[in-house]
């Protein structure tokens, strides 16, 4: 594990959120697993937890892998893990897996995929169910993530649960996203798994898609001008990631240490150019107005009757008000309610 694992000094007298954090922090997995449990449960227990740990925040490096149910995120998951823990490093794993409609938990199939990680102490698996999300993520994934990087895991991988092109959660959640296509699914950019025919000619369009060169600049005409075009994988002039093509068969480990070439290759290039500083921000900043969103409206419905409400969806129906106007209702009707209880 890594420093954030030193034993702290037990204390009497601690509430069972401090105590469990304290364990977590200390590498103790039933308290992590705990702790994860609250935060996924949520309400006031998890934001208490999330205050408490927020501060040890923004240290692990969060690598997303997504794509189409069956391309082989798991395997890719189950490689790389190992390939990170050859190199000492620590790695949490949040596998989002579809919702039982029998428990309305994880159907964890991906836990069954990543059985040979399961005896290893630098590792820590953990299934969450989407729950209706409709973004390959949970609602409380975000929060999970907050768990594992706080209690010391130097790498997250976090693998969607291959909702197909409205999985776009986990590029603002990440900060290396993977998306794992192979040939034959859709249309002719859903491609790049090595052990299929057809895996070159995708990589070809990929690449053509992207605008990227075969890994030397290239000459294009853009505007009436003659233009570079950098090498696949490298900073643009602009300091614009260029996304690489990498070419994997997890079951055979082929293609590996070049995707965790890429990985380390871009998270080199998120701290060097302040890019990361930036996504940080801007993930720090869309969280916290989402935040606001679901916190204002629980205040806003806690001072509505169901009868006013359901007054305005009849009004609605029948034609009566539009939409709008019935909200501009309702918000004026609350602010005035509360500028008379503060008189």
């Amino acid at each position: 594990m890594n420093e954030l694992f030193a034993s702290p000094s037990h204390r009497s007298g601690l509430r069972l959120e401090d105590r469990l954090v304290e364990r977590a922090r200390a590498g103790d997995r039933r308290a992590m697993a705990r702790l994860l449990t609250v935060v996924e449960t949520g309400g006031p227990d998890a934001r208490e937890v999330l205050a408490r740990l927020y501060p040890y925040t923004g240290q692990a490096h969060v690598v997303g892998v997504t794509g189409a149910p069956g391309a082989g995120k798991s395997s890719l998951v189950n490689v790389m893990t190992r390939a990170y823990r050859a190199r000492g490093q620590t790695v949490g794993i949040i596998a989002v897996d579809p919702t039982s409609p029998f428990t309305g938990g994880a159907i964890l199939g991906d836990r069954i995929r990543m059985q040979d990680l399961h005896g290893d102490p630098g590792v820590f698996i953990r299934s969450m169910a989407t729950r209706g999300s409709l973004g390959g993520l949970a609602w409380a994934t975000r929060d999970a993530i907050k768990v594992l990087d706080a209690v010391g895991y130097q790498v997250i991988i976090v693998e969607t649960v291959g909702a197909g092109q409205s999985e776009v959660d986990i590029a603002a959640a990440a900060d290396t996203t993977i998306v794992v296509t192979v040939p034959g699914l859709g249309d002719d950019i859903q491609a790049i798994k090595a052990d299929h025919d057809g895996a070159d000619t995708v990589v070809t369009q990929l690449r053509t898609m992207l605008t990227l060169g075969t890994g030397r600049p290239r000459q294009m005409w853009h505007h009436g001008a003659q233009v570079d075009l950098p090498a696949e994988g490298a900073p643009a002039a602009n300091s614009r990631w260029i996304p690489p093509i990498c070419k994997t068969v997890a079951v055979k480990g082929e293609g590996l240490p070049d995707l965790i070439r890429a990985v380390d290759a871009h998270r080199a290039y998120l701290e060097q150019t302040g890019e990361g500083v930036r996504r940080d921000r801007a993930r720090v900043r869309a969280e916290f107005l989402d935040l606001l969103r679901h916190t204002l409206l629980e205040h806003l419905m806690a001072q509505l009757s169901v009868d006013e409400i359901e007054a305005r969806v009849d009004q609605i129906a029948r034609r009566e008000l539009d939409p709008y106007a019935a909200a501009a209702h309702i918000l004026k009707m609350t602010n005035d309610s509360g500028r008379q209880v503060h008189r």
